[in-house]
């Protein structure tokens, strides 16, 4: 990878022509699946013919897990990509190593700082810095499959916990009469992965908790012991589980979606990412906001792009990539061909976005759950908070801890750690 870097960073000057002083950024991403990815190149190639003193060069360097020993050994071997795209929660570790660019500044005298959407400004500060910006964003929802629940003899959505109970419980039916439950109401997802975590966050902020107090972004100061909100949020799932109206997905594969596909669940927790694949089914499907415990609540998902210090002139010039990544024009191609929410509110509002959902209904659940919209945490050590959450979350649904004497076990993992 420093040997694709270096050669980046390379201008040939053939004999007989004149040396154009191109400035040559890289940009490291991990966006799947491959469709998406030819999406992003053709705005790539876009920039660079409207930008002939830049040229970026977009790399696919592997999913998340996978990129992060590149992105460490590139920053301790001094030699990063211009570019990230990536987790917010990354955010504190790289501000900590003092790779990244602040962008304040920059942002500062940019005409589309007023065109990103206000809920995502969490997930590009730290300590009280701008050190990101989105690229593109989505929140979790649940998909569901309205034949079902007409057979089912339900016809109002679920609005509450108590609801969504109720209606998991009358979608969960032995549909053959051999006496074996063969359709349950809700998929859950079952690992310790960021996965379930990501999903699981809503319901706990739904519920009334917090992982931390006020804007703090110490992780030492995570509190889970005794969290009304989260143990709310854990018994909920755990009585989906209890009552027989859940089914548990592989360990780590919360994600698949064939039991819904196939009818076996009716309802799963996803995310606009899942649209385009659904809609090339064929099957009935559509979305329902979060269930409400006290209030309404989501998670805000997608990346952001991070710039690394470079040289000024390779810092100019990344950044007026991610201007034009922000901008009205790119946010709404790249939702239009990914299905992703665009970051630009000028984006959601315009002719070609408004076409788009007219085409696709069931974006707009994801675009009005927006504003109830939640970052996870961007400060140092968040990996090690959501591993034990992870397990926490396992364990409930699996029966083997209560709760409360979960989330005491987590914390007190999490005060060995960080105190």
């Amino acid at each position: 990878m420093v040997g694709i870097l270096a050669l980046a960073g390379c201008q040939v000057i053939l004999p007989g022509l004149k040396e154009t002083k191109v400035t040559h950024v890289t940009l490291w991403q991990g966006v799947n699946p491959p469709p998406n990815r030819d999406v992003l190149q053709k705005l790539v190639d876009k920039f660079n013919q409207t930008h002939p003193d830049i040229q970026v060069e977009s790399l696919y360097v592997g999913q998340q897990d996978q990129q992060m020993p590149k992105i460490l050994a590139a920053v301790v071997g001094n030699a990063p990509p211009d570019l990230l795209w990536y987790n917010p929660t990354i955010g504190g570790q790289l501000v900590e190593l003092g790779a990244l660019l602040p962008l304040d500044e920059m942002l500062a005298t940019s005409p589309v700082k007023a065109e990103i959407d206000p809920t995502l400004y969490a997930s590009m500060k730290y300590n009280g810095k701008i050190w990101s910006v989105p690229f593109a964003t989505n929140n979790v929802g649940i998909f569901y499959r309205p034949s079902l629940f007409k057979a089912a003899g339900i016809t109002e959505l679920p609005r509450t916990w108590e609801q969504f109970q109720q209606v998991a419980k009358k979608l969960t039916r032995d549909t053959n009469g051999d006496g074996q439950i063969d359709q349950y109401g809700m998929f859950l997802p079952l690992g310790k992965g960021e996965f379930t975590v990501f999903t699981w966050l809503p319901f706990m902020w739904s519920g009334g908790g917090e992982l931390v107090s006020g804007n703090s972004q110490n992780a030492a100061e995570v509190a889970l012991k005794d969290n009304q909100g989260a143990i709310a949020a854990l018994q909920f799932w755990r009585n989906l589980i209890t009552d027989g109206s859940a089914v548990l997905s592989g360990p780590e594969r919360g994600y698949e979606t064939d039991d819904f596909l196939a009818g076996k669940v009716a309802m799963q927790l996803s995310g606009p990412w899942t649209l385009g694949q659904l809609q090339e089914t064929g099957v009935d499907f559509d979305v329902l906001p979060i269930p409400i415990g006290q209030k309404p609540a989501t998670s805000i998902g997608g990346e952001n792009l991070f710039l690394f210090k470079t040289t000024p002139k390779r810092e100019n010039a990344a950044f007026k990539f991610a201007e034009y990544a922000l901008s009205e024009e790119f946010q709404t191609e790249l939702a239009r061909g990914t299905g992703y929410l665009p970051v630009n509110i000028k984006s959601r509002g315009s002719a070609k976005y408004q076409e788009f959902i007219q085409k696709l209904p069931q974006v707009k659940v994801f675009l009005d759950q927006a504003k109830y919209g939640r970052s996870r945490p961007i400060f140092p050590g968040y990996n090690r908070i959501s591993d034990s959450l992870g397990r926490a979350i396992e364990s409930v649904l699996l029966g083997k801890n209560s709760p409360s004497g979960a989330l005491q076990a987590t914390q007190q993992r999490l005060d060995l750690i960080f105190k």
